[in-house]
């Protein structure tokens, strides 16, 4: 039972379900669920995976002999990398609705769009690392160019709460956001100091 739960392929089907209901809901019904929807939900289920892949440090410094804040540590990256696929499915939905270059340089100067493309951009090395060969390759320069990922979830978030039409639940994520950071720094800082 325990080799079913830290297989990776069946963790990548359960990480992939959300984006094949996106699709299949897209396809089967484009008049009632749409562009707004598809490219809404890609985006939400984004922004839930990073929270999930930056709450696995505190939860694991909060629960460290629990086997599953172990398991959730193991599978960190591929909740990371998860995330990015959601945002680049998100990010091509926008491309494909734009159509062409032109209009999408046109909006760079919003600023929803461009943070955007700014956390966009900050996501793509870390999904590019996001891998054992890169991990020994870096060395320690992994870690630091993984911390990245703490500015790129600002500008998600910022992101989220400038295209909202209700921007209500942004700010509800970026309280979660903020206290699951305030709980990684204050048990960073105490174990320091003990």
């Amino acid at each position: 039972m325990r080799g079913r739960f830290d297989s990776r392929p069946l963790l990548w089907l359960v990480l992939a379900l959300p984006g094949i209901w996106i699709l299949g809901r897209w396809a089967a019904t484009p008049d009632t669920y749409g562009y707004g929807h598809a490219i809404g939900d890609s985006g939400d289920w984004s922004a839930w995976l990073l929270m999930v892949t930056l709450a696995v440090t505190p939860v694991r410094l909060l629960f460290r002999r629990a086997g599953w804040a172990k398991w959730l540590m193991r599978r960190r990256r591929d909740l990371g990398v998860a995330s990015f696929a959601y945002a680049a499915g998100h990010t091509a939905i926008y491309l494909w609705r734009k159509g062409s270059l032109d209009t999408v340089l046109s909006e760079l100067s919003t600023d929803y769009i461009l943070v955007g493309w700014l956390a966009f951009a900050l996501f793509v090395p870390l999904a590019v690392t996001s891998n054992d060969v890169s991990m020994r390759a870096l060395k320690q320069s992994w870690k630091t160019l993984h911390r990245l990922v703490y500015p790129a979830a600002i500008l998600v978030f910022l992101h989220w709460v400038w295209s909202a039409f209700d921007p209500t639940t942004a700010w509800i994520h970026i309280g979660i956001l903020a206290a699951i950071e305030i709980v990684r720094v204050a048990i960073q800082v105490r174990q320091r100091v003990t």
